[in-house]
Order: C-alpha cells, then structure tokens, then sequence
C-alpha cells in the first residue's frame, strides 16, 4: 500500500509539474505578444516598427521578383521571419539570411514552420501586416487626361503602390527624428517624421483612405488626417501653408486616392489663434497611427511608428504633378486604382 499511495502520489505530481510548466512555456512563447496586446480584449496595444531601409527595400525587390517569376511570396513573412531571427533587433541583419528565407518560402516552406514557430512569429506578422499591407500590390494607372485628350488605357502593375508625401521633382532634406524632444505646450516625444521642404510644395495622399479630419489645430496648424479603407492606418500630415493649406477638392469625408495631392508645405502652428506660422522651418510633418481597435484611435497609449525607413523606401514611387495656371493647384499626373 506504501509503495502504491507513493506511486499514485508521484503520478499526481507529475501530472501536476507538467501542466505548470506547459501552462509557463505558453506565457513565455506568448509574452510579447500578449504584453503587446495589454491583453483583456485581445487586440495589440504596443507596436515598433524597426526594419532599416536596407531590409525593407531587399525584401521588397524580392517579394515584386517572385511575382514576376510566378512564384509569389510576401515581404511581410520575410520580415516576420527575420524579426523572430533577430528578436525584433534589425541591427543583428545579414544578407544571407535573407537569402535562405527568400529560397525556402519560394519553395513552398510556410513561414511560421522556417521561424520554428517563434516566439512573437504572430506578433510580427500582424504588426508589419498592419503597416504594410497596402503598399505592395497589383494595381492599375493611367495617365490623367487634359481637357480634349482621350486618357491612355488603364495597365496593369504589380508593385510599390503607396507614394512617397512629397511630389516629384520637389527637393526636402530630412533625417530620423522620431522620438526627439519637443516642448511647446508641453514636454513630448516626436512622434512623426519631419520632411524639410519649401512652402507650396505639393503634399501627396501615401495611401488611399477616406479624409477623417482637416482643419486647425494648435500643435500641428493646418493639418490632414487621412484614414486607410481597411482602418489599421492613420495617415496624419501638418505644419501645411498659410492661407491656402489644403488642394481645393479636399473635402471631410472624401475619398483620396494615393498618388493625390492633398495640401501645400507650410509651417503653421505652435498656436491657440489660426492660421499663424510659429514654425521656425517650413517642412511637412507626417505620421502614421496604427489602430487595432477602434479604442486607440484616440487615447494615452496610441500607436505611432518611426518612418525613418519607409520614407526612403517611399523615395521610390514619387507622384508626378502638373499644375493648373489659372487654379495655381496641383494635381496627380496619373490615377490609379487597385486592381479587382
């Protein structure tokens, strides 16, 4: 009877033991994640964007490639792949890793499997999902039509499709300076990325989306808020011209397309009276919110990202203008619109 109640008493133990460390092992392999979401109500509620330009041009050329090749995969597994590698540091980044990863989902390897089911795989994939999901993909354009010409007929394309938020052939400088100090008001992080451009210069729509709010505000002057169609994204650009910020078809709850114009550089702002210029520089702040429930949109623990990285890429596909001499407005040379 000893040796059998010892027996029955061990086999509890176990049993107990490896529940307690299944039940750890699961916090652990789920912490970000679930540190990120907060996590009552299951959505992320902390977000780093962190890929250089270096990667994320890599990953794009190969994502465009494979779909030229017919063997499609997608720059966002890529990266979720390799910020699981990387624990999120893509300062640890080499070529070669990219390399092997590219080949083994090229070969039909799911990425979850070739992250050994990493730690955070889901986290990342859903956070630079949130991020990147609208700017690679097939869409098709044309060039506008001037009046009396016929348009040239839509073509088809499979590529960046997001556009850099100042048009082509205007010179800006800028360098990354989100999280830099800012004291009017009150002592803040930047949480926006700064284009130092010439007022006038034509502000172009990054992403299609539906415009949520413009007018003024104290911090940001004239300003723009544009929200992407499947709301993961806030598009915010300020500091816009004195007198005249916004294009004249800009309206409250319309529709812009990417590729848009959507206002001028200025630099107002830094006031509680409208239409002042209190900015020192003229340039164009933008910044981009993400929103996994509708709750962010608006609160203490918003996510804004570093877009360092994103406006060199965006570099890439710059939106060409012509300007109307009797308006003195710009508009989009070509128009675009996501294939069906």
């Amino acid at each position: 009877m000893f040796v059998v109640r010892i027996r029955k008493k061990s086999i509890f133990i176990g049993l107990f033991s490896a529940l307690i460390c299944t039940f750890f092992a699961f916090l652990l392999k789920n912490s970000f994640y679930a540190g990120a979401q907060g996590d009552k109500n299951g959505f992320i509620k902390y977000a780093k964007f962190t890929p250089t330009y270096e990667v994320l041009e890599k990953a794009m050329f190969e994502d465009i490639k494979s779909h030229s090749e017919d063997r499609p995969i997608s720059w966002i597994d890529i990266l979720a792949v390799l910020a699981v590698k990387y624990g999120g540091d893509f300062k640890k980044y080499k070529i070669n890793d990219m390399n092997e990863v590219v080949e083994r989902l090229k070969e039909g390897e799911c990425a979850e499997k070739i992250a050994n089911g990493g730690k955070n795989f889901n986290y990342y994939k859903e956070v630079y999902g949130a991020v990147l999901c609208e700017f690679l993909g097939k869409y098709q354009v044309r060039k506008r039509a001037k009046d009396g010409d016929k348009n040239d007929e839509w073509q088809e394309v499979y590529g960046l499709k997001a556009f850099s938020p100042i048009a082509k052939t205007f010179p800006f400088a800028h360098y990354d300076d989100f999280g830099a100090s800012r004291s009017y008001g009150y002592s803040r992080p930047h949480l926006g990325h700064d284009m130092m451009a010439a007022v006038g210069t034509p502000v172009i729509a990054v992403e299609s989306g539906t415009v949520e709010i413009m007018g003024w505000n104290q911090y940001g002057g004239w300003r723009v808020g544009i929200r992407s169609f499947d709301k993961k994204r806030y598009y915010y650009y300020a500091h816009l011209r004195q007198n005249r910020p916004f294009h004249v078809d800009l309206k409250e709850g319309a529709t812009v397309k990417a590729g848009d114009v959507i206002g001028y550089v200025g630099r107002t702002g830094y006031s509680t009276k409208e239409n002042v210029n209190n900015i020192d520089k003229s340039h164009l702040h933008w910044g981009l919110e993400l929103i996994f429930d509708e709750s962010q949109k608006e609160c203490d623990n918003e996510i804004w990202i570093d877009l360092y990285a994103i406006t060199k890429l965006l570099e890439k596909n710059k939106s060409a203008v012509i300007r109307n001499n009797d308006t003195k407005e710009f508009y989009s040379e070509f128009e675009i619109k996501d294939s069906n």
